[in-house]
């Protein structure tokens, strides 16, 4: 997928998170979260700009998204105990920087599972492809398509969030 596709998975898959969070009284975190997800969207895709790494490679593994999500959670744990919060609330909140990193990639990882070229989640242990062949990835109706979709499933969780 191309960068509307992948914005709009990335909404899609955001839209019961940040529903939850909103209802759960922390409408802040679901922002940090919607704006973290839409802005790491790309990622995975940086391999093409980096000698060595063959597209749809390492970068678009479940490993990946695990150190993206460590990296998250770290960075969000080290940040908030920094600044003198209480041990739970650093732990907290490293579960939640993990959640969204790891989230976001999946997100990207599923958007290019729609593509006849797929992608193999499972490398280094299986070299197996994944692929539901719905669409290419350069296809414009297929990626504002899901921007649409995403879009409207955020407005529909903000929506119902608060009128609930």
């Amino acid at each position: 997928m191309y960068r509307f596709g992948h914005w709009g998975v990335s909404l899609l898959v955001f839209a019961p998170l940040g529903f939850a969070l909103v209802q759960a009284g922390r409408p802040e975190l679901a922002f940090v979260a919607g704006a973290a997800m839409c802005w790491l969207a790309m990622l995975p895709d940086y391999d093409m700009r980096v000698p060595g790494i063959s597209h749809r490679g390492p970068t678009h593994t479940v490993l990946f998204a695990v150190l993206v999500g460590g990296v998250g959670g770290g960075g969000a744990y080290l940040l908030t105990s920094n600044a003198g919060q209480p041990e739970a609330v650093a732990t907290t909140l490293g579960a939640f920087g993990f959640a969204v990193g790891a989230l976001t990639i999946l997100a990207h990882l599923l958007a290019d599972v729609l593509t006849p070229a797929g992608i193999r989640p499972l490398w280094p242990l299986s070299s197996r492809k994944f692929t539901l062949s719905l669409w290419t990835a350069d296809n414009t109706v297929a990626n504002y398509g899901l921007f649409a979709v995403g879009v409207f499933a955020v407005a529909a969780a903000a929506y119902l969030s608060v009128a609930l």
